[in-house]
């Protein structure tokens, strides 16, 4: 069901991944960001969203990985925006991601999948501020409701998640502590952080997710092992391979 975590930010979460979907109140109506996963999920979702009794004006999806790109008929024929080079990106992705979807999930539509358009300059109808960087997916993008105290992190600062490397693009040690970088900033004017996966963060544990990354990033810059609790997950001894390689073809 939808939580809501601040002022017009509600966030319902999926048992996949435990991916959470969120409903933001603009100014026109409301915003979708990454409405996920299954079928029955995004029809609940849209149960709840008219419950709330506001038109969806726009979705918006913080980065090109599958379980972002989704979408449902009910939520209306809206645009659906990412930063702009996710938005370019998009439709050679697209493919790849019905894919996925139908292989990970069930009762998805999958022909409404990754249907996105660039976010206009002035960031309309989205509030907030866009924080685009390039860690974990080209254009990802966090959103930043800052009148709010709410920061939106797409798939960074999670308590399950590891930081996940892209593995098709080098130098992403560096750009991931960019981003952290640029996240440190924002994450001083917030009282709440919504992953993309994993447990809302309030107050203290905001300090600690980032604390959390940034001894991850560190450690895989040092050429060492990181220690991470987050690692006693079986399913992330992959993906965490996956950096170390990485890693070390960069310092190499």
């Amino acid at each position: 069901m939808l939580n809501e975590v601040a002022d017009g930010v509600w966030v319902r979460q999926s048992e996949w991944v435990w991916s959470n979907a969120i409903v933001v109140r603009g100014d026109e109506g409301l915003i979708l960001v990454d409405p996920g996963i299954h079928g029955s999920e995004l029809e609940q979702l849209a149960d709840e969203v008219d419950q709330l009794g506001i038109p969806v004006v726009a979705g918006f999806c913080t980065h090109l990985h599958w379980d972002h790109l989704l979408w449902h008929s009910r939520f209306g024929d809206v645009p659906r925006y990412a930063a702009a080079a996710a938005a370019q990106a998009a439709p050679g992705v697209r493919e790849r991601a019905q894919q996925m979807a139908e292989e990970s999930a069930s009762g998805i539509p999958l022909e409404l999948i990754g249907l996105l358009t660039p976010l206009p300059a002035d960031g309309s109808p989205v509030p907030g501020e866009i924080i685009e960087h390039e860690a974990h997916a080209i254009g990802h993008a966090a959103v930043l409701l800052a009148d709010r105290g709410v920061l939106l992190a797409g798939d960074m600062l999670s308590d399950i998640l590891i930081p996940l490397l892209d593995f098709r693009r080098p130098g992403q040690v560096g750009a991931y502590g960019s981003a952290l970088d640029r996240l440190g900033e924002a994450v001083r004017h917030v009282d709440v952080v919504v992953p993309g996966h994993g447990a809302v963060a309030n107050g203290p544990e905001i300090a600690a997710r980032f604390a959390a990354d940034r001894a991850y990033i560190d450690a895989l810059r040092r050429g060492e092992e990181p220690v991470d609790s987050r690692l006693a997950q079986d399913w992330l001894s992959a993906p965490h391979q996956s950096n170390l390689q990485q890693a070390k073809q960069s310092s190499g």
